[in-house]
């Protein structure tokens, strides 16, 4: 063989390894719908701390190679680097460790002057029964069902921990879904907000909550820890991360180890999370019709549980008397989308009375759907698993 002959074959053999070559229609759909995602970040500022991993993983995860080469750096390929740093999502390891995080940087503070605020935070977990009744039935298996049901939390790291023990095999889908749904927050629930309020309702002002003990917010994580766990013990992983690492914020003596939680740590697992999430969309997993009855389900289970955090507080205000109604503008946060939701509730009440202000008010049932959503996870994942 010459030398010409030699280039010629050789060259011809590294084009079968190229993109171009290996490269599908879905694989080309699912760059632009990363794209999509990563423009929707930076243009219209919709959560680009989740946006933007989630959007390049989707890229990453799609740039087309050849499977039989034996490269090891696909993300379902043993051995490679980003299946390394997927098995956090597969084992469930990243979730903790976001509630960690999320724990050394809530304030109880609003839940605990207002306690019965934690009644919106439950009554919005009905989205997730709701949705769950419906996917079985369209015909989901039960944990297949559980794992789609959740979205309507708002919450994607228990979506993640609750999807990767029950339904693996659809867990990219529900993890780009909830986490598409939780952007999408102040798009979907000023609508539902002002269809199921009247203007009189939305400009009832709320008197402020108590003044809140150190001891209370101290005693607050212990007790919260016990009575939640006793209750549904499956739930220990989401909830215990939950409240260590708001112990740690409230004790007063670790503020190094909440700041690092809440900071360096989340920001870390938050850009792994995202990355290897998106990359696990890749299209001839992801582009299926699952995956559209999922984002169906996704919407309206989240629809649901903005409608019935609203409409909770309007039945609550029937037996409260006057100067002591709710305003149900706050009835939205009872998702977990922390803080967006209760600025949502806030904006829509400046919009009506520039005077009400309702974000304290709002985050009490806003944390209070944190812990709700963990609580139905775990109790959906002791039923199912």
């Amino acid at each position: 063989m010459d030398l010409g002959q030699f280039i010629i074959q050789n060259f011809q053999e590294f084009l079968t390894y190229t993109a171009f070559a290996n490269a599908t229609v879905g694989n080309l759909i699912m760059i632009a719908v990363g794209a999509f995602f990563i423009w929707l970040a930076i243009k219209k500022d919709f959560e680009p701390l989740l946006l933007v991993p989630i959007g390049l993983g989707i890229i990453l995860g799609n740039i087309p190679f050849r499977a039989d080469a034996g490269l090891e750096i696909g993300l379902y390929e043993d051995n490679s680097v980003l299946n390394i740093f997927y098995q956090g999502v597969r084992q469930g390891w990243y979730p903790p460790l976001i509630f960690l995080g999320i724990g050394a940087m809530t304030d109880f503070t609003a839940l605990l002057a207002n306690p019965k605020l934690m009644l919106i935070g439950a009554s919005a977990q009905f989205g997730i029964f709701g949705a769950y009744m419906v996917a079985l039935a369209m015909g989901f298996e039960p944990s297949q069902a559980a794992g789609i049901a959740i979205i309507g939390g708002a919450d994607g790291p228990t979506a993640i921990f609750l999807s990767s023990k029950l339904s693996p095999n659809l867990m990219g889908a529900i993890a780009v879904c909830a986490y598409s749904y939780m952007a999408l927050v102040p798009v979907i629930q000023p609508f539902i907000m002002r269809l199921l309020t009247t203007k009189k309702e939305r400009v009832i002002k709320m008197k402020p909550g108590r003044e809140v003990s150190q001891t209370e917010r101290i005693l607050f994580p212990i007790i919260g820890l016990l009575l939640t766990t006793f209750i549904v013990p499956s739930g220990l992983p989401l909830l215990g991360m939950l409240f260590f690492g708001n112990l740690l914020k409230e004790s007063g003596k670790t503020t190094r180890l909440a700041k690092t939680a809440g900071a360096a740590l989340n920001d870390i697992v938050v850009m792994l999370l995202g990355l290897t999430v998106g990359c696990s969309t890749q299209a001839s997993e992801f582009l299926t019709f699952n995956t559209i009855k999922i984002f169906a389900l996704g919407a309206m289970a989240f629809m649901i549980a903005t409608a019935s955090g609203v409409c909770f507080v309007k039945l609550m205000n029937l037996f409260l008397p006057e100067g002591k109604k709710l305003n149900p503008l706050i009835g939205n946060a009872g998702v977990s989308a922390v803080p967006m939701a209760a600025r949502i509730s806030n904006n829509l009440g400046l919009e009506y009375d520039r005077h009400n202000f309702l974000l304290m008010h709002a985050m009490g049932p806003n944390v209070a759907g944190v812990i709700g959503s963990a609580v139905a996870a775990g109790a959906l994942l002791g039923f199912l698993s």
